[in-house]
């Protein structure tokens, strides 16, 4: 087993499929292929589950991914290690939709004119995946929200895992956003809808949204979708209310018609790993903290 092996396995674990992995490894089908049995075979476990042309890991295949994973991680940390004041290697970057949106496209695009020998590769999602995905090695670092509670008239915010560090690189205002024609609303008692539109579990925008809601009120249905101009949809047809942050609103040409409601202002947090330190991290840093200013 060496890291070749690994990054082989890692890439048919993502791709789900052995053509795929092999165009995008640049690597012979067959060479993957063998690569594979002679993993499986060094471990004497089945790490696909192989139906047709599809490959799915097994229980036994997702537990030792999580470990190539870190070792794949732990070996780039180590390369980058050698040359501490040159950005090299790869960065892997998580973010919320929202933030990538609105607050990636110019520092992403002025660290790769500048350090064009990093891989950067960009994944989103909520921001409890994120911070799990921090942890667990598969990403260097990530944009979250912090989630809060509201209780007693009062946001409280809640802690992060521990061995994480962070730090606020952007403020956001968050809107709570209705059907036009919706009654003026100056708390949560006024609203009437009780379906939210929002992403899906550990999203801390969601979670903020239902803690307001639910503090006055029956607790609102939430209606899952899979981004914001669905939660826009939603609002504009006069179904949900929805939750998003302002800067995302300003974003489009033509915004709908809404009445949108500020619940709080709160900031996005760059996290990650307690001890994690690279040329390209550091870089990275000050340039969210540059796009900030």
């Amino acid at each position: 087993m060496d890291l070749s092996t690994l990054s082989i396995f890692r890439t048919v674990a993502l791709e789900q499929s052995i053509t795929r992995a092999a165009q995008r490894l640049q690597r012979v089908q067959s060479n993957v292929t063998t690569r594979i049995r002679q993993l499986e075979d060094d471990l004497g476990v089945a790490l696909f589950l192989r139906e047709g042309k599809r490959m799915t890991l097994t229980e036994q295949g997702h537990a030792f991914l999580a470990y190539a994973e870190q070792l794949l991680a732990l070996a780039d940390e180590a390369r980058q290690a050698m040359h501490p004041q040159q950005p090299s290697g790869s960065l892997r970057l998580g973010s919320m939709e929202s933030s990538a949106a609105s607050r990636l496209p110019a520092p992403l695009a002025q660290f790769h004119r500048e350090h064009p020998q990093v891989s950067l590769e960009v994944s989103t999602g909520p921001s409890q995946p994120l911070l799990d995905g921090v942890l667990a090695r598969r990403l260097d670092c990530a944009l979250i929200a912090q989630p809060r509670t509201f209780a007693a008239g009062q946001w409280h915010a809640e802690a992060l895992p521990a061995g994480l560090e962070a730090e606020a690189v952007f403020a956001e205002e968050l809107l709570l956003v209705l059907p036009v024609a919706h009654p003026p609303v100056r708390g949560p008692q006024d609203v009437r809808l009780r379906t939210l539109a929002g992403f899906g579990l550990g999203c801390s925008y969601r979670q903020i949204a239902q803690s307001w809601l639910n503090s006055a009120g029956p607790a609102v249905r939430v209606q899952e979708v899979g981004s914001y101009h669905a939660i826009l949809a939603c609002v504009a047809a006069g179904a949900c209310v929805g939750v998003l942050p302002r800067s995302l609103l300003d974003l489009l040409r033509e915004p709908p018609a809404l009445q949108c409601v500020p619940l709080l202002s709160l900031d996005t947090l760059l996290v990650w790993r307690s001890g994690y330190r690279s040329a390209a991290f550091e870089r990275w840093r000050d340039l969210l903290h540059s796009a900030r200013a």
